[in-house]
């Protein structure tokens, strides 16, 4: 094995991630927002046997970028699980996700949703591009299904996911000569504390009273299918299970779906008429 970093491996897929792989024999760089939380990960790992080693990394912090980038150069340069240099793979999870109608989704929420969900993911690549090309490594980028198919009061978390599906698309293609690969992996549904944040956020929406015949059902009906969600979403360690064959597979594929609701909605959305899709989602979402 060899040495991966992992973005947003707090909690969830990033957490369940930085387990599995530390105990398949990898050295796992775990950034964390959190101190307290990379030093719990730690502990957990070194309890099952793996080896995880947390840094400090916000992914909208230039600084915290740039110094994980240096770490991972200093501490990777001939190491015993890397002889020829470099980092073997980047996986980039962290992420946030909330909705509401994008009326009233503000300019600095959308920006604040793009600054983690797609400049970080941009950011973490561009700045440990030098050190995967040492090693020939991997990329594996975290999308959702809802980078596949948008649906309504998603727009900020879908909008990025989209972006994140065309920016692994096209470093496909630019880093094949550095024999690079590069995978997305797109869950549907997964048992994560995103989505008690995002229902949070969605008790939160005010409707103003001009609009409420517009939107006055939404806040409930957003609640209600985020709960819905998280109830039949899989286990982040079954998501970590696909991340780490992307990462080990000797031909790896660029699109890994994830869970039977994402097999379902792309089907779904490929056979379906866009109006008669549209009215099946507007009858899931109670609007």
């Amino acid at each position: 094995m060899g040495t991966v970093l992992i973005t947003g491996a707090s909690t969830g897929i990033g957490r369940a991630t930085a387990l599995r792989l530390a105990g398949s024999g990898w050295t796992v760089l775990a950034g964390v927002r959190d101190p307290a939380a990379g030093e719990g990960l730690a502990a957990a790992a070194n309890g099952a046997g793996g080896g995880v080693i947390p840094l400090t990394l916000d992914v909208t912090a230039s600084s915290q970028i740039a110094e994980a980038a240096e770490f991972i150069r200093e501490q990777t340069s001939a190491s015993a699980t890397s002889p020829a240099g470099g980092l073997d793979a980047l996986v980039n999870n962290a992420g946030v996700g909330a909705g509401g109608p994008l009326e009233l989704v503000s300019l600095e929420e959308l920006r604040a949703h793009f600054d983690v969900n797609f400049f970080g993911q941009v950011a973490v690549t561009q700045a440990l591009l030098p050190a995967l090309r040492a090693a020939r490594g991997r990329i594996v980028l975290v999308s959702s299904i809802g980078g596949r198919v948008a649906v309504p009061f998603s727009a900020p978390y879908g909008a990025s996911k989209h972006a994140i599906e065309a920016v692994g698309d096209a470093l496909r293609g630019e880093l094949h000569s550095s024999g690079i690969h590069v995978s997305l992996v797109e869950p549907g549904s997964v048992k994560t504390p995103i989505w008690s944040k995002s229902r949070a956020d969605a008790q939160r929406i005010q409707i103003p009273p001009e609009l409420q015949s517009e939107y006055g059902r939404v806040p409930a009906a957003f609640a209600k299918a985020l709960s819905d969600t998280e109830r039949r979403g899989i286990s982040p360690e079954r998501v970590a299970a696909t991340i780490e064959r992307a990462l080990t597979s000797r031909r790896p594929r660029s699109r890994y779906l994830v869970g039977a609701d994402a097999h379902g909605m792309v089907l779904a959305r490929t056979l379906l008429p866009s109006g008669v899709f549209d009215r099946a989602i507007r009858r899931a979402l109670g609007i």
